[in-house]
């Protein structure tokens, strides 16, 4: 929409000052008009109209009377000329009055033509301004909204960009993330791999161990079992001999002496017994001592097993009183002197992973 231009001061009273001079005009003309077709008035005529006739014979009283009539007549007659006039007077004056209120008419039209011209062309200015206003308004707005509509689009291209860079950099960090993922799965299937290894060492290990401590075990009951067999077989016969050729102090010495012989086989027996029931836990290390409160029966029985003094490892305690009450029962304690057996009735043995892994 183009911008209309403004009126100078010189545009805005050139046309009122030609209407009102032309108004001016007019109105003279219609007085001229007027003044020229206005009819002529009929002269005055007396009212009383007195035709004198003269008498040959006439008295002088009737030539008075006469002459009296006449004047009265003259006066009469000045004084209708005189009214006549006054009123042609007052009609000249009314009509003059009559143009005068044309005139007045006339100029309060132009007037009122005058202010309605200029209050046309002074709403027809204010619409223009308003026009004008609403146009700056229309583009004020319109450029804020192209300005709003540029802001929207670099806002929503900087979102865009970030957006992109985000994901970007969470495709990044995936991958690094499964990069490092794959390294340590690696790293773990390792290990676990190194781990499963380890524990199949161990295992084969402990297999060849536990063979090994059971070979030795039942290498060192077969050796106990002859040995306290050949100690008892010796005994008896020694005894035997003692008792038919020694004095009885002499039999209760060698009696003693037989009795402590068979107290160490048992010992060796008891651990030799142990050991082949003995589960050995991981914290188990040498050095390790735990000393045992043991109770049997003459038969051989085991009837209780109790920790005296602990090694400091609950496990490794708890191990050996298993062992021990594992044994059930020694046979070979049967047909023991009570004397012999008296020290095994409740008695204390020393254990150490050395001797529960022969």
């Amino acid at each position: 929409m183009q911008q209309q231009r403004e009126p100078s001061a010189s545009e805005s009273y050139f046309w009122p000052s030609v209407l009102a001079i032309v108004l001016h005009v007019l109105v003279f003309g219609m007085l001229f008009v007027s003044f020229a077709f206005t009819p002529e008035l009929p002269p005055a005529k007396p009212i009383v109209q007195a035709t004198l006739y003269q008498l040959k014979s006439k008295s002088q009283a009737t030539t008075q009377t006469n002459q009296k009539i006449a004047g009265e007549a003259k006066k009469s007659a000045a004084r209708q000329t005189e009214v006549e006039q006054m009123e042609q007077k007052k009609v000249e004056q009314e009509a003059v009055k009559a143009a005068e209120q044309k005139k007045e008419d006339a100029a309060q039209k132009a007037e009122e033509a005058k202010k309605a011209d200029e209050a046309k062309k002074a709403d027809e200015a204010k619409k223009a301004d308003e026009a004008k206003k609403a146009d700056d308004a229309k583009k004020a707005e319109a450029k804020k909204a192209e300005e709003k509509q540029l802001a929207d689009i670099a806002k929503k291209k900087a979102e865009d960009e970030a957006k992109k860079a985000a994901e970007e950099e969470a495709k990044k960090a995936a991958a690094e993330e499964a990069k490092k993922k794959i390294v340590e799965d690696a790293k773990k299937k390792a290990a676990e791999d190194a781990k499963k290894k380890s524990e199949a060492e161990e295992a084969k290990k402990k297999i060849a161990d536990e063979a090994k401590k059971k070979a030795a075990a039942d290498a060192a009951k077969k050796k106990a079992q002859e040995a306290a067999r050949k100690s008892a077989e010796d005994k008896k016969a020694q005894a035997l001999a003692d008792l038919l050729s020694d004095t009885p102090q002499r039999q209760q010495a060698l009696a003693d002496e037989q009795g402590d012989e068979v107290a160490g086989s048992f010992d060796d027996l008891i651990r030799a017994r142990a050991a082949e029931g003995w589960a050995r836990p991981p914290s188990a290390r040498k050095g390790m001592t735990v000393v045992l409160q043991i109770g049997m029966l003459p038969d051989g029985t085991v009837t209780s097993v109790s920790v005296s003094k602990s090694s400091g490892d609950g496990p490794f305690d708890a191990s050996a009183v298993a062992a021990v009450k594992n044994i059930g029962r020694l046979t070979e304690m049967q047909g023991m002197k009570p004397s012999d057996f008296a020290p095994y009735r409740s008695f204390k043995m020393t254990f150490t992973p050395e001797d529960l892994a022969l």
